[in-house]
């Protein structure tokens, strides 16, 4: 299969603010097949510049770009983008083999080459055997590759990644980045993962931007961030972390 090229993001003057909170403004441009981490406080805006991306919230001004197109008023369903939640997103009466092939059909309508692709998806992440599955049936790992699996066959050039592991063990965390990194190598999308925790960035990301208050701090290589070059608040955010743990 040919790998498929990821899209160029890019956010221009984008303004936001919910009803009574802080006015955030997202300045961004993400080359096509980069993958870029997103790391800052609770509440500094990592999961809202994931959704506007998205379409989930939509700006007061400024634009959203993919690829060569304005998506700004475009609904969710008509972006070039998939997204995985920290919650996984499944339906809990669809079966993994259906979770699955709504990435291909909304009303589950699938041609044969559309089972195909859900089958493959499915023994891809490992998931083969457990087609028939309710989410109730499997381990908080396995709901995340019922999610990555919709990912595969939805083959769109965006990915956003907000925390989907972050409920994790150690172990079954690197192995759904490892995953994920295998999915990016093999379709070239382009990933923006938000993160509370320096490892995933360091694991799957050469480019990290700190989110405070509602802006892009600062944005620099991840190895330069973890060996201590970034920001102090960057600094004082991770010595934060840390105290929590």
């Amino acid at each position: 299969m040919v790998p498929q090229q990821g899209a160029v993001v890019k956010l221009d003057a984008l303004a936001f603010a919910y009803p009574g909170g802080q006015a955030m403004r997202f300045d961004l441009l993400v080359p096509a097949s980069e993958i870029v981490a997103l790391m800052g406080p609770s509440g500094s805006g990592k999961s809202t510049l994931l959704n506007l991306i998205a379409g989930f919230e939509r700006p007061d001004s400024g634009q959203v770009l993919i690829g060569s197109g304005d998506v700004t008023r475009l609904p969710p369903f008509k972006r070039p983008v998939s997204m995985i939640f920290q919650e996984n997103n499944l339906f809990s009466h669809l079966t993994v083999e259906q979770n699955v092939g709504l990435g291909r059909s909304p009303t589950l309508r699938l041609s044969d080459g559309d089972r195909a692709a859900v089958s493959e998806a499915i023994a891809r992440t490992g998931l083969a055997g457990k087609e028939q599955r309710l989410p109730r049936q499997l381990s908080g790992g396995e709901r995340q590759r019922v999610a990555l699996a919709r990912v595969l066959v939805r083959r769109q050039p965006v990915l956003l990644l907000d925390e989907p592991f972050a409920s994790l063990g150690p172990a079954l965390r690197d192995e759904m980045l490892d995953l994920v990194a295998e999915l990016h190598r093999d379709q070239q999308m382009t990933v923006i993962m938000a993160t509370h925790d320096p490892r995933d960035a360091e694991r799957l990301s050469n480019r990290l931007l700190f989110i405070e208050n509602g802006t892009i701090a600062a944005d620099g290589a991840t190895s330069s961030f973890l060996a201590g070059q970034g920001p102090p608040a960057f600094a004082r955010y991770l010595g934060e972390r840390k105290r929590l743990r």
